[in-house]
């Protein structure tokens, strides 16, 4: 059993992977969509609209965490499934379109490094969140952890499209890997609407 002090840090210390992890979206969808718009790349888009609706996710964690109530937090969980589902239906429709057209994104460097960067970042806070959230004993917190390691899932996949299309020329790459976005955005869309704490 632990102590009101030791469960007081361990709280702290769950906020404060929460508010690291908000930071650390919003950084990558900046970065993501505008490098995404310069490369046309729709996997960077897609990665970093992605990234954007995991932050109103933390969100709710945090408020989860605050003692919100049930009824709003659950509204808050549909908003953010109804949001997954969008970017899900958007990057599957665009990825299509470009796979018919022969749509060909530039090389993009910057999202190349974004990747490299979100899967040596997100490893690290699911691996902090997992242990905080089994300390406290608390659903919320391991919901975000598992949120964060899928989040790595979709670094690969980004990082896979974008390497494939700038050392081999597989212009196919960059839709291939919106779509496997758009699978996992799909996924975690339902994980909220079924009202799961964090997605």
């Amino acid at each position: 059993m632990l102590l009101t002090s030791d469960r007081e840090k361990l709280q702290d210390r769950a906020r404060l992977l929460a508010w690291l992890t908000i930071v650390w979206n919003v950084v990558e969808a900046v970065v993501a969509i505008a490098s995404g718009v310069v490369a046309g790349s729709l996997a960077l888009v897609g990665f970093g609209i992605d990234s954007s609706i995991e932050v109103f996710a933390a969100v709710v964690v945090l408020w989860r965490m605050r003692g919100v109530d049930e009824e709003r937090e659950q509204r808050a969980l549909k908003l953010i499934a109804l949001s997954f589902f969008a970017l899900g239906a958007y990057v599957a429709v665009e990825a299509v379109r470009d796979l018919v057209s022969d749509s060909d994104a530039d090389t993009s460097l910057v999202g190349i490094g974004l990747a490299i960067a979100s899967l040596i970042v997100m490893p690290v806070l699911a691996v902090a969140k997992t242990r905080t959230g089994r300390a406290l004993n608390n659903r919320t917190v391991l919901a975000d952890a598992a949120e964060t390691k899928l989040c790595t899932y979709l670094s690969v996949i980004l990082l896979v499209g974008l390497v494939l299309d700038a050392a081999l020329g597989w212009w196919w790459a960059d839709p291939i890997a919106a779509l496997g976005i758009a699978v996992l955005a799909v996924r975690e869309g339902r994980e909220a609407w079924a009202g799961d704490d964090c997605c």
